[in-house]
């Protein structure tokens, strides 16, 4: 058993379905995005806490 009850073989099929309806250029942007994102989100709350 993988995750939750989901075996590894169907999180693979399911990581394959997505590539294939966004493509590789778009979730590295959709990636990138988030990850600029969690870091705005972190620095907020640090320069919150310092106040």
């Amino acid at each position: 058993m993988g995750i939750g009850g989901i075996s590894t073989w169907q999180l693979i099929i399911v990581a394959l379905i997505i590539l294939m309806l966004f493509g590789t250029k778009r979730l590295r942007s959709i990636g990138g995005d988030l990850g600029d994102s969690i870091k705005g989100f972190r620095k907020a709350i640090k320069d919150d806490e310092k106040s």
